[in-house]
């Protein structure tokens, strides 16, 4: 039993933790900036999904094959949650689906939506929520295990997977933001997601042996998740600025990004 509230407050830690550093991090931000920070959030999840997770779950997989496979199959799957978002918009007005695309204004200002700065109406959004729930039940699962290994190994691990989750929090929390989302709902749905990690620490404490043949799995789904957002969603968003001053903008805070990611992937790996 000491076990499992070790592992209870180490996934609220990791998973509610992270979120409102996140948000702290982001308060300075107006937005007006926040379609410039989107290029940091390619960045970051760029920087997660090849350095960090698709590397996971490729190799703790039973084959390359099979870790691969899922994530042509998580992109086909989140193309198709997308279309089922944009269907939904079709029965609106403002259907951006069949309406030539518009500009999207550098103050977010004069379009008589308070919040319509150039989003997506939540597409982006709403996919990595998805994506970010699954990335949290595993790492909720991760932490069960090494609690379960040593109590030592679990605390180094839980810190460890703070430490990572910080700025990919930051990254998902702008994303929510570009995509219309609130300040109070985009924390709101963060929390939700972050709970994900609690639910799998439980899940894998009671049944930890069935369950961690589905982690590369599942981690493979969360790396599919996150670049399909970035790729097919966030990217084309930045070519609506062709200029040569927003392209090296654009390049320079997608590479701060990547490399934020590298970084913390250093220090946790000396670390541990």
């Amino acid at each position: 039993m000491l076990t499992l509230l070790w592992i209870l407050a180490a996934c609220l830690a990791g998973g509610l933790l992270s979120v409102l550093l996140a948000a702290l991090l982001s308060l300075g931000v107006t937005a007006a900036r926040i379609p410039l920070l989107v290029s940091f959030a390619v960045g970051a999840l760029l920087g997660a999904v090849f350095l960090e997770i698709l590397p996971y779950a490729l190799t703790r997989s039973s084959s390359v094959e099979a870790a691969t496979a899922t994530v042509l199959a998580g992109l086909l799957l989140f193309f198709v949650l997308e279309k089922l978002v944009l269907w939904r918009h079709c029965h609106e007005t403002d259907c951006e689906a069949h309406d030539p695309p518009q500009p999207a204004p550098d103050q977010g200002h004069g379009h008589g939506h308070g919040r319509d700065h150039g989003h997506d109406h939540g597409r982006s959004g709403a996919l990595i929520l998805v994506g970010d729930t699954f990335h949290n039940f595993v790492d909720g699962i991760l932490i069960a295990a090494a609690f379960m290994a040593d109590w030592q190994l679990g605390l180094v691990t839980a810190a460890a997977i703070i430490t990572h989750e910080v700025p990919q929090e930051l990254s998902n929390f702008l994303i929510l933001l570009h995509s219309g989302y609130t300040r109070r709902r985009a924390i709101l749905y963060n929390l939700i997601s972050g709970f994900a990690m609690v639910i799998g620490g439980i899940v894998a404490w009671l049944a930890l042996s069935p369950l961690m043949q589905w982690v590369p799995s599942l981690v493979a789904l969360a790396a599919a998740s996150m670049l399909y957002v970035a790729v097919a969603d966030l990217i084309p968003g930045l070519h609506r600025r062709p200029e040569l001053s927003a392209t090296v903008q654009q390049t320079a805070l997608i590479g701060l990004g990547v490399a934020t990611i590298w970084v913390v992937s250093r220090i946790v790996d000396h670390v541990v």
